[in-house]
């Protein structure tokens, strides 16, 4: 699942993070930590529990959505912004098996001004690609991010 010359580095986040998909404050949520490639692409390896499955032995299609919104929201996050999402779009070519091994990929395709084109997809240990999406992402003004708590490590 990973390349074995591949250099990943540990993302910092805050610790009273709060946030659904990453936030260790946060005690339902789903824990993911992201790494940062050398191409400045993020990476999460990661085990989706069963307690997160739509049908036996599968990640519910809502899940999915937010791991790949997560992975792209880190993608963003990994140049020091805070951006929200503006329009997410998700193909699910293959269902995602819940507790197994996958892995995350996320990266910026463009950017102009505040927006991001971004996108993300899970692939399995075997490096299929089990789903994929893109989005649109529109990073916060300082000002907002304080309003909202963002917290930009």
């Amino acid at each position: 699942m990973t390349n074995t010359t591949e250099k990943l580095l540990p993302m910092a986040h805050a610790a009273q993070n709060r946030c659904f998909g990453c936030g260790p404050a946060n005690p339902s949520g789903l824990h993911l930590e992201f790494l940062l490639a050398e191409d400045g692409s993020v990476v999460c390896l990661t085990t989706v529990p069963d307690n997160f499955e739509g049908p036996p032995g599968y990640v519910h299609g809502g899940i999915i959505a937010t791991l790949l919104d997560e992975a792209m929201s880190k993608a963003v996050r990994a140049r020091g912004l805070v951006a929200m999402t503006r329009k997410l779009e998700v193909e699910y070519p293959r269902p995602v098996p819940s507790g197994a091994a996958i892995r995350l990929e996320g990266k910026i395709l463009s950017s102009e001004g505040r927006k991001h084109w971004v996108q993300a997809r899970i692939l399995n240990v075997h490096g299929s690609e089990l789903a994929h999406g893109k989005g649109l992402f529109i990073e916060v003004r300082p000002r907002v991010a304080a309003l909202i708590g963002a917290d930009p490590g």
